[in-house]
């Protein structure tokens, strides 16, 4: 049965508010465990699963005949990662983001934290959808690593792979949880419940979608570290939908509607932590509220990413009308395909992408340079490198397409800010 701990908060001297120095009682929620708990799904919110489901597996059988699907899963990886990282409040361009991928890749110093700290979010998603596959077990150590991966940036390395020792709370004083908007469990209960967690990840009772929903929602409840639960927790989703075989090939980017839907987003959250056994009312109507606007982000998600997958291959043809004779798996066609999944380029990184030698890899680039295909662009006072404006603006629309509910472009859901300890997010 889920309840609250009411717990009491000791003076703190070193708060500068004079208010923020008193004692207080505060309440920890403590949730019920998943492991062998039932869920029953309603009407409505078994179809939306079920259409979320066909939707995903859908995606993952059409990218078999892309292109390049590699190309298409890269630009999709990042967006995913890029928006889970909104999320949070981390805010970054795509160009601009870009171009602090590819300095990173050239060891020249940034001093774009923003970027960094989006760039260690794109790190955790490769290193997890590179570590579960179709049936591995998702554990406590793969959490790990992925949140060590996150934070590797000098500001938050020291919390990178580590469960939380202390208490954590959201909204409210930075110093302490007397006024906040949510008290997760007490760091004593975190390890025992990421445990039954991954029992829970790792069993195929439920769908697929459902499963990831509410995997989601303990692991934000729990919040079992002291910074980038959100963006782990969003991982997390993948890491369930890698395991049971639904998206192998393509990431269907299901933060960036979140990101859009902010507010409902939340509210369906703090709908699935109720009080009392979990075979009572407000236990099934909070997870149906929260799995069927899951289950509608991934049906957006999915309708979304088919339109940019459909203008990136318009803007391919285009390309390759643009560039005469290329011959079939050269240097040059190979770059004109997976131009899609990496908008900035240096000679050497081209190279490692398409598998060829330097020199190669250059005559291609100066070839789709004079198509006017790529421009060249300066990092740093001196390295070069090139962009695809094309595909860059369709990256960018595809973000303001996702960052409407009605899918207009102009308009998007009013963010609830939630207000959130400096060192949790």
């Amino acid at each position: 049965m889920s309840k609250v701990l009411r717990r009491h908060w000791t003076t703190d001297f070193s708060a500068p508010p004079r208010s923020d120095r008193h004692p207080c009682e505060y309440e920890a929620y403590l949730p019920d465990t998943l492991v062998g708990r039932s869920f029953t799904l309603d009407g409505e919110v078994a179809a939306d699963v079920a259409e979320a489901e066909a939707a995903i597996a859908r995606r993952n059988v059409e990218a078999a005949a892309l292109i390049d699907t590699e190309a298409l899963a890269r630009i999709l990886l990042r967006a995913e990662a890029v928006a889970s990282s909104r999320i949070e409040g981390l805010e970054v361009g795509a160009r601009r983001l870009l171009h602090a991928e590819v300095a990173r890749g050239l060891d020249a110093a940034t001093s774009d934290v923003t970027a960094s700290e989006v760039l260690g979010n794109i790190d955790a998603m490769v290193y997890a959808i590179g570590t579960v596959n179709e049936g591995d077990a998702i554990t406590a150590d793969v959490l790990l690593g992925v949140h060590e991966r996150l934070l590797s940036g000098p500001r938050l390395e020291k919390y990178g792979g580590r469960f939380r020792e202390q208490q954590n709370w959201i909204g409210g004083s930075s110093h302490n949880p007397c006024s906040a908007a949510f008290v997760p469990p007490p760091p004593e209960y975190v390890e025992d419940l990421i445990a039954d967690l991954c029992e829970f990840c790792n069993d195929d009772s439920l769908p697929t979608v459902a499963q990831a929903a509410i995997a989601h929602a303990q692991f934000e409840t729990i919040h079992p570290f002291a910074d980038g639960n959100g963006r782990t927790g969003r991982a997390l989703i993948h890491l369930v939908f890698r395991r049971r075989g639904l998206a192998l090939r393509v990431l269907p980017p299901v933060s960036l509607v979140l990101a859009t839907w902010s507010r409902s987003y939340i509210e369906a959250l703090d709908a699935t932590r109720y009080r009392g056994p979990a075979t009572g009312k407000d236990a099934h109507a909070g997870a149906n509220r929260w799995i069927g606007r899951f289950a509608g982000a991934c049906i957006r998600a999915v309708a979304d990413s088919d339109a940019f997958e459909a203008r990136a291959r318009d803007i391919q043809r285009s390309w390759r009308g643009r560039v005469p004779n290329v011959r079939r798996n050269s240097a040059t066609d190979l770059l004109l395909g997976a131009l899609t999944g990496a908008p900035v380029i240096t000679v050497t990184s081209a190279a490692a992408l398409i598998g060829r030698s330097f020199p190669a890899a250059n005559n291609a680039v100066s070839q789709v340079v004079a198509a006017g295909i790529l421009n060249q662009v300066n990092l740093g006072r001196r390295n070069r490198a090139y962009e695809t404006p094309e595909i860059i603006a369709a990256f960018t629309d595809l973000e303001r397409q996702l960052a409407s509910p009605d899918g207009d472009t102009r308009k998007s859901e009013p963010a609830r800010r939630v207000p959130r300890r400096p060192a949790d997010r």
